[in-house]
Order: C-alpha cells, then sequence, then structure tokens
C-alpha cells in the first residue's frame, strides 16, 4: 500500500468515524461504508505506434449503492493507486449523497501518463477500458464520468464503444459528454459556478451578500476561472488569480476576460501586466487581505504553516481537499468558515445527473433551464448543510464535519429501510 493512498484513505476513514460518532449512528455503518461493495481490476493491452503491445493496469472502485447507480470519474494519471482509487470512491458516496442525488459512490483510473501518449493510443486505452468494464457498468448500475487526465472526447470514445457492445446508443452510461454526443454545454463551467453560488449564499450569512467582496483565486484552469467569472458576474471583485507559475494581483480588481487571454497565449496568468498589478507567488496569494479565498489547484495547500496567515473570512474549496485537518481546526478557532469540497465543488457531479436525467429520456433542456435547475438543487444542499451545522453547534464543528453527518443520514437511511442494517 502506498503511503499517499494509505494516508488518504485513512483521513477519510477517520472523517467517517467523525461523522457517525456526531450522527450518532450505529457501528454497523462504519462497518459497511468503511470499505468498498466491489473492486474491479483490469489489464487493458493496447498496440503501441512503435508496434509494440503495451499492457494498462486501470481499476474501478464500485464503493456503496444504496442510494442508487455507483457514480464517479475516471481518472488518467501515473501515479494512481488501487488505495487512492477506493478512497476517491468513498467521497463520492458522501458528496452524491450530500447533494441529494439518487447515486452511490464509485471511482475509476489507470495508471498512465495521457500526455504521453498518442491520440490513437489514448483512444485505443479508453476504448479497451471501455469494453474491459463492459459487464459491471451501465445508465443503472454504474454511470462513469472524467475527472483527472480525461475529458469529453474520451467519454466520446468510451459511450461509443459501450454502445457497440449494447447493439444500441446508450447514451446515459457515461456523463461529461461533449454536447454534441449527448453532453450539456453547462457541464464545461458547472463545478465553477457551483463554488461562486456556495460562496455566495455563505457571504449572504456572513455579511448581507456577495456584492463588492473581494476575492483570490488560486488556480487558474476549468474550476478556478469559472469560479471567478460566475463571482464577477454576482457582484464581487476578484482581485488575485494564480496558477502553478505564479499570479498576479490588483487590488482594485484584474480584468479577467484580459488575464484569460494572457494565460491562453502564454500559458500562464504571470505574465498579465496591467497598471496597479503586481505578481505574486502561488503562496502569496493565499494569504492576501481578502475577503474569500478560492483554493482551486492542488490538496493541502492550506496547512499549520500558514493557516495563521490567511486572512479571508470566508474558504470556498474548489479543489479536492486544499485544507489540512491541523489547518481547518485552527482556522475554525479563528471564526474563519470553509465550505468543504465535498458540497462546494459538486457542481460538477449535479449537472451529470441532470445529463444523465435528459439522456434516459431523450429529452434535453436549454442552457438557462439547465443551469437553474443546478443551482435548485446546490441551494438545497447549501441550505441542509447550513440547518446541520447550526443544530450540531458552529462552535463545536466544522461544516465541513456537518456536511458529512447530512450525507451518512442518508446514506443510513437508505440502507435501513432497504434492510441491509
Amino acid at each position: 500500500m502506498s503511503l499517499r493512498g494509505a494516508t488518504f484513505l485513512d483521513s477519510v476513514l477517520q472523517t467517517l468515524k467523525r461523522a457517525i460518532e456526531l450522527g450518532g449512528y450505529p457501528q454497523e455503518v462504519y462497518e459497511i461504508l468503511s470499505r468498498p461493495q466491489r473492486v474491479i481490476t483490469v489489464n487493458i493491452p493496447v498496440r503501441m505506434d512503435d508496434g509494440k503491445i503495451q499492457v494498462f493496469t486501470g481499476y474501478r472502485v464500485q464503493h456503496n449503492n444504496a442510494l442508487g447507480p455507483y457514480k464517479g470519474g475516471i481518472r488518467f494519471h501515473p501515479e494512481v493507486t488501487l488505495e487512492e482509487d477506493i478512497a476517491l470512491a468513498t467521497v463520492m458516496t458522501f458528496k452524491n449523497a450530500l447533494n441529494g442525488l439518487p447515486y452511490g459512490g464509485g471511482k475509476g483510473a489507470v495508471a498512465v501518463d495521457p500526455k504521453k501518449l498518442s491520440r490513437r493510443e489514448l483512444e485505443e486505452l479508453s476504448r479497451g477500458y471501455a469494453r474491459a468494464l463492459a459487464p459491471f457498468i451501465g445508465p443503472e448500475v454504474d454511470i462513469p464520468a472524467p475527472d483527472v487526465g480525461t475529458d469529453p472526447q474520451i467519454m466520446a470514445w468510451m459511450v461509443d464503444e459501450y454502445s457497440k457492445i449494447a447493439g444500441r446508443n446508450v447514451p446515459g452510461v457515461f456523463t461529461a459528454k461533449p454536447a454534441i454526443l449527448w453532453g450539456n454545454p453547462v457541464r464545461e463551467y458547472s463545478t465553477g459556478f457551483g463554488v461562486a453560488v456556495w460562496a455566495r449564499e455563505a457571504a449572504k450569512k456572513l455579511w448581507g451578500g456577495i456584492e463588492g467582496k473581494t476575492v483570490a483565486v488560486q488556480g487558474f484552469g476549468n474550476v478556478g476561472y469559472w469560479a471567478a467569472y460566475w463571482l464577477i458576474k454576482m457582484g464581487a471583485r476578484v482581485v488575485a488569480v494564480a496558477d502553478s507559475k505564479g499570479g498576479v494581483y490588483n487590488p482594485n480588481g484584474l480584468d479577467l476576460a484580459a488575464v484569460k487571454a494572457v494565460k491562453d497565449k502564454t500559458g500562464s496568468v504571470i505574465n498579465y501586466d496591467a497598471p496597479g498589478t503586481r505578481k505574486i507567488t502561488n503562496e502569496e496569494v493565499l494569504e492576501l487581505p481578502v475577503d474569500v479565498l478560492v483554493p482551486a489547484a492542488l490538496e493541502n495547500v492550506i496547512h499549520k504553516g500558514n493557516a495563521n496567515n490567511i486572512k479571508a473570512k470566508l474558504i470556498v474549496e474548489g479543489a479536492n481537499g486544499p485544507t489540512t485537518a491541523d489547518a481547518e481546526k485552527i482556522l475554525h478557532g479563528r471564526g474563519v468558515w470553509i465550505l468543504p469540497d465535498l458540497a462546494a465543488n459538486a457542481g460538477g457531479v449535479v449537472m451529470s445527473y441532470l445529463e444523465w436525467v435528459e439522456n434516459l429520456q431523450w429529452y434535453f433542456w436549454d442552457e438557462d433551464e439547465t443551469r437553474n435547475k443546478l443551482e435548485r438543487i446546490l441551494l438545497d444542499t447549501f441550505n441542509r448543510v447550513m440547518n446541520r451545522w447550526n443544530k450540531l453547534g458552529t462552535d463545536k464543528v466544522t461544516i465541513r464535519e456537518a456536511a458529512y453527518v447530512e450525507a451518512v443520514d442518508r446514506i443510513y437511511n437508505a440502507m435501513k429501510v432497504r434492510g441491509w442494517i
């Protein structure tokens, strides 16, 4: 077992234990949810461009389906481990339950660096993975989606391969597909939009509104950019953004479109230059004098070493696991609100649910209607988490702990009425 995978899995299980204690649920709940229902390992042979066969190992972890079909992404990354995949599938069970979705949790992975494959090799690997998993997935069984290292094109290849095996078009087996192939245009920005909605709602409770509040965003990929975009539309002032090479800061606010144009042209926001703007490091962006901080890049960037330097009153987790447990304890003690990843960045999986519903009906909503449905689900989750937090005691537990209790409660009740416990 790798240290990285074991550490992550241990952390997830500790959070589960804490939620079960806080909610007063029986020990049987931990016994069931602390291990996956099924783990599938596949070996996928691919003929490489040099004519040689290379075999890639992949996984699909199906954690729990008390609430519905397994749901979770597929990760293509050279450092994936089975332990990490189990941890991610477990988290997906909680994320889906928390957001009121009729899903259990799943996760998939292939140990590969997709950047080192040609387009043909990548397509062959993607189709091979779909073929290997075909007996174990389906619109009512397990519905994969993209994750790190995968994208809508890979989903298109996979849904095509599965449909060939089924002998008919089966759009609902994968989500986050290209819009032309039964996808939905809202999916591109759904995660960032969800981050912005959660920030806006929390800002209403903290300050009476998001209007005029200053925001710093670490990470300027899909999630970070769209979070900044929607926060600006909601009336906030984005004063800093950063990517892996560094960032830029202007206390009067950034021209987001101009920053993105520079990023697209040069590869980094650090090359953006405008009056009143200065360059900052990836670490500095976390410690700026802002109201709202959106860590949307890597895990563990907020830790006990920098927690006391963070000045934001509201932290909205766009990334998965950006805040360590030690840092969260410090920040909670200081009265900082941390909106946890399984809630704040769930816009993507909620949108995947809406796409799946469309696919099952062969019926499609327009973009505005889709976004309105997405927002209603996000608002419902926000209100339920805040109510749970107030019931448990805002001084005694974190928002993350309240969210996990809310998620476990839904899973527990589903397992109970099914007769599993």
